[in-house]
């Protein structure tokens, strides 16, 4: 994998380290619970990180490292009033079961310099890079922050949530607010931490077929280090051009059915992936995380607009098996609708199913089943939109990010993708992939013209390309 003019390593210092604790908060600690599906379809400990590029305007800049970071700290302080429970941390409570204890822990806030132009920042693969250097590592709390300087006067702002605590829908939910605070702007949302919206119903009710995709987390055993392991899974980002993906939604759809470009989009790279297969490993399977804010009470308003801003994991992971010689053979038209038909498993019932099966089971947790032996019978993936999260507004007061994207080395047995929109709003989408290295080679061989390794200088770099060559 070519590392173009990218830098691979460089000197990294960081320079202070506190703690910030919300500007408010009452005299008395609480307990938040989890909820049954923060208890039963996280794996504990698994932290995911968002991280947010901010060039240096050409001129009219009057920020310092020093004054932005100062924004940063007070508006997060502010920011963490509402959003009490990232300001806590996660205890065991008498029963011996994790809670969030809301006691205005605070949050770490790190501050370092990096010795390079953030235009040189390796991107592409930021194992060694993002991973190792500019993302924090949550060792206290459920939130912490980093902010880097650049040589060329660029910001990085990275953060580093816990999973179990949350999902990406929730974390991005904050950050926008946290953005909006920074600005004096009043917060669009603000979140709920009400877990009887998830209470089963009485009397409870499932669908067996729910034990297919889900099973107990005693019997996975993940890898000591993830990122870069034994198990050969590793992280690159991608921006893939507007047209491009255009052009793959005219390919997957037909004349009676249009698919949605993230359903054209998964079963392309599902059609790709499916030819690492081998004899004894013949089995593909495609994970789509499906979020159940919009999903769970059909025809409710108001219990949808509630949902709308639940703070939590509200999701679930359907998935589904072809052979590979099925997924090679069938044109990218016929992968998309089995496409369809994973993520339309997943309607009102099945959340309202699930619901009731993590209540029956939480006692003992249970992990979606592609996450622990997704790859046992061939190759695996999982696709996890963040195409309707608005990160762009993620701004302090200097501008927008050039750059958005996941760092996430998940540590399953399956490969996860998720495409993120470009700050820049034209239809270009930023790509994380953390997958087999031979899986991202292969993906590269036969689709590089439309993969292209993330610099943040693409915006200039790509032409527009024919999908078609």
């Amino acid at each position: 994998m070519d590392m173009h003019t990218e830098i691979r390593d460089f000197p990294m210092t960081l320079s202070k380290k506190e703690v910030v604790v919300a500007a408010q908060f009452p005299n008395q600690e609480h307990w938040l619970p989890l909820s049954n599906l923060d208890m039963c379809l996280v794996p504990p400990p698994l932290d995911f990180s968002l991280y947010f590029c901010y060039t240096k305007p050409t001129c009219g800049d009057n920020w310092t490292f020093v004054s932005k970071v100062e924004v940063l700290k007070k508006a997060l302080a502010e920011a963490l009033v509402p959003y009490y429970a990232l300001a806590g941390e996660i205890v065991p409570n008498s029963m011996g079961e994790p809670e969030i204890l809301c006691n205005n822990r605070g949050v770490d806030f790190i501050e370092g310099f990096a010795d390079i132009e953030l235009q040189n920042l390796n991107l592409y693969r930021p194992d060694k890079t993002i991973g190792c250097k500019l993302v924090p590592k949550k060792r206290n709390g459920v939130l912490a922050v980093q902010a880097t300087g650049f040589k060329c006067g660029g910001l990085m702002v990275a953060c580093t949530f816990g999973h179990q605590i949350m999902d990406a829908y929730s974390a991005s939910m904050f950050l926008i607010s946290w953005a909006e605070i920074a600005q004096s702007k009043p917060c669009s949302s603000l979140p709920t931490f009400c877990r009887s919206l998830l209470n089963p119903r009485i009397p409870s009710s499932f669908d067996s077929t729910l034990e297919n995709l889900y099973i107990p987390n005693t019997m996975f055993h993940p890898t000591k280090e993830p990122n870069l392991g034994a198990n050969n899974f590793v992280s690159c980002t991608y921006i893939v051009k507007a047209n491009i993906i255009n052009q793959l939604q005219l390919l997957a759809s037909t004349n009676e059915c249009k698919r949605t470009k993230v359903e054209c989009f998964s079963a392309f790279l599902w059609k790709i992936i499916a030819k690492s297969g081998t004899t004894d490993k013949n089995i593909s399977k495609l994970g789509i995380v499906v979020d159940g804010r919009t999903r769970i009470c059909c025809g409710d308003e108001e219990k949808t607009k509630i949902l709308a801003s639940y703070f939590g994991n509200l999701w679930s992971l359907p998935y589904g098996s072809k052979t590979v010689d099925d997924l090679i053979e069938k044109p990218l038209s016929g992968v998309a609708n089995e496409v369809h038909g994973i993520v339309e498993s997943a309607m009102t019932e099945h959340f309202l199913d699930l619901l009731d099966w993590v209540a029956a089971h939480r006692s003992v947790p249970s992990l979606p089943k592609i996450y622990t032996y997704g790859s046992r019978e061939g190759p695996a993936l999982v696709v996890s939109s963040g195409l309707r999260f608005p990160l762009s507004k993620v701004q302090f007061g200097w501008g927008r990010p050039t750059c958005v994207s996941l760092h996430f080395p998940w540590g399953g047995d399956a490969g996860y993708v998720m495409p993120l929109q470009s700050p820049s709003g034209n239809g270009d989408w930023v790509v994380y992939m953390y997958m087999l290295k031979e899986e991202l080679e292969l993906i590269e061989r036969e689709a590089g013209h439309i993969f292209r390794p993330l610099t943040l200088g693409y915006f200039n770099e790509f032409e527009q390309e024919p999908l078609v060559r």
